[in-house]
């Protein structure tokens, strides 16, 4: 099923957005059950959200960045860990587009198929007649419980030396370790996933380096846009959105409770009319639109870079990184500001404000997210020093 007309961005941020209020009812059970509720998952599909990222030969939208920063940060004002659900799954359906058409023909067979993915190379492979055998385990797995399949990172192992490779593996070859109790995105049911001597074949299996690079084994894919840019700036760009998101709601929350509410123990019988909440309202709403302007930045390099085939240069590559660790670090100030304001009966747990609290504070722990890492490599490079990451 070919898509030849896909929804607009203006229609997929509307569909977004119709959603919020049925991610807010959810998200109590989300967090109590530490996954996303069949509910969810299914209006999610319906909305045709699943398929941003997907090859339009089958079915789905292969959406500019710029669209999917509207619709993950979007679906953030509802619920943080749908929202970081669906950009994992975004990405590893990129990364899917990567593999050769016969594996594509396979894992997107279902254009509502949902591709789960961990970045670290946590297992070890070993080579074997016709693929390569497979130990190890991946935490983190965000999603990998309501997943068909799973993009793994691993290092090969072989007489010549070490290669990290990407592997995709259907979910029903892996072992689940139900292990997710976080204090932050706790709906995003992110648990471990094991291998244990598990066959992979050869074209289930990519070098990481060309992988990172933006290289690909698609000849179907060759002439779309969505796969001529690198792999780190279309996941910085993405998983930037949740983040932005979260800002957005915070804000949202903060607003809702603000009618009628006097600050305790002051002579201040009417919220709004404080001064101090005018200050804090300013100044968290800076930081709302620094964080907006560095995501917005960061899809656009990579939609306007893509049609054309231009290089990335590698100041450029590093830039996504930074603007990415930008818009967390200014979403959580933000979130800060508004939570701190909001006043103590906020820490109830049907109060939204704690958990937009808590998932905009795991987002910055992180390690590809976190701010000082990311201003340490942007920072190096400028001083005309080598990365001291591949990840970039």
């Amino acid at each position: 099923m070919v898509v030849s007309h896909p929804p607009s961005r203006t229609e997929l941020a509307r569909r977004a957005s119709d959603l919020v209020p049925l991610l807010q009812k959810n998200a109590l059970w989300t967090e109590d059950n530490r996954r996303l509720p069949a509910e969810t998952i299914d209006a999610l599909a319906d909305a045709g959200l699943m398929r941003m990222r997907i090859p339009a030969r089958y079915g789905g939208y292969e959406s500019k960045m710029s669209t999917v920063v509207d619709v993950v940060s979007e679906l953030a004002r509802g619920d943080g860990s749908t929202s970081w659900t669906v950009a994992v799954w975004a990405i590893s359906s990129w990364m899917v587009g990567l593999f050769p058409d016969d594996v594509q023909d396979e894992v997107f067979a279902d254009p509502d198929v949902r591709i789960s993915g961990i970045l670290s190379p946590r297992a070890v492979a070993i080579p074997a007649a016709g693929g390569v055998i497979l130990n190890g385990r991946w935490s983190f797995n965000t999603g990998a419980q309501q997943s068909q399949w799973n993009t793994n990172a691993a290092v090969l192992s072989t007489a010549s030396g070490e290669e990290p490779i990407m592997t995709v593996i259907p979910l029903v070859d892996l072992e689940i370790i139900d292990d997710w109790y976080a204090a932050g995105l706790r709906g995003t049911g992110s648990v471990t996933t094991v291998a244990r001597d598990l066959f992979v074949p050869d074209q289930r299996v990519l070098p990481m380096g060309p992988v990172i690079q933006g290289v690909h084994r698609s000849t179907a894919n060759a002439g779309s846009s969505i796969y001529q840019g690198p792999f780190m700036p279309t996941v910085c760009a993405t998983v930037s959105a949740t983040a932005l998101g979260l800002a957005k709601a915070a804000r949202d929350a903060f607003f809702e409770r603000l009618p009628g509410r006097k600050i305790t123990y002051t002579e201040d019988a009417d919220h709004s009319q404080a001064p101090l909440t005018h200050l804090q309202v300013g100044e968290a709403t800076v930081k709302i639109d620094e964080a907006e302007f560095h995501a917005y930045r960061a899809a656009r390099m990579v939609d306007d870079k893509g049609p054309d085939g231009r290089p990335w240069t590698l100041e450029e590559r590093a830039q996504s990184r930074l603007d990415m660790s930008a818009v967390c670090q200014c979403a959580k100030e933000a979130v800060d500001i508004l939570s701190s304001a909001t006043g103590a009966s906020s820490v109830y747990s049907h109060v939204p404000m704690q958990r937009i609290e808590r998932d905009a504070r795991a987002l910055n722990l992180i390690a590809l997210m976190h701010p000082d890492t990311n201003l340490e490599l942007y920072g190096r490079i400028l001083c005309g020093l080598p990365p001291n990451t591949s990840y970039v």
